[in-house]
């Protein structure tokens, strides 16, 4: 999906965020249990993009009669390089109603899941404000 790896290459959050659909539903690769709703995946999103350094997608894919997209990504969490893939499912509006990240070898995503682990009640007071704000 074009608008959202622009913005975010061009770590525009709140248009990234504006893609998301309220029902939007988020799985980690760290997690077993998805995160549902906006205010939580953009805040696991503003969080990541402080992690992860020297992210790039290396490539698009699409499939799904345009509503299914792949993302491929390089990025360092530390000294661990990782690989990962956005899988993004767009609703009928055109609005991010899924989106589900994996990553790449294990010392990748363990260095994640400390990195975001260490910020986590951060990030639920973000998203906690967040939705109280939006109601």
């Amino acid at each position: 999906m074009r608008a959202f790896r622009e913005a975010v290459e061009a770590g525009d959050l709140e248009a990234v965020e504006a893609l998301l659909a309220e029902d939007v539903v988020f799985s980690s690769p760290v997690v077993f249990k998805p995160y549902p709703g906006k205010a939580i995946t953009a805040a696991i999103l503003r969080a990541v993009s402080q992690v992860f350094e020297d992210f790039r997608y290396e490539r698009e894919l699409a499939g799904g009669e345009g509503r299914d997209h792949a993302l491929v990504f390089t990025a360092r969490v530390g000294d661990r390089a990782l690989t990962g893939c956005d899988f993004i499912h767009l609703d009928e509006e055109g609005l991010i109603d899924e989106l589900t990240v994996m990553v790449r070898p294990l010392s990748g995503a363990q260095a994640l899941a400390a990195a975001m682990g260490a910020r986590f009640d951060e990030i639920v007071k973000e998203a906690e404000a967040r939705s109280a704000s939006a109601s």
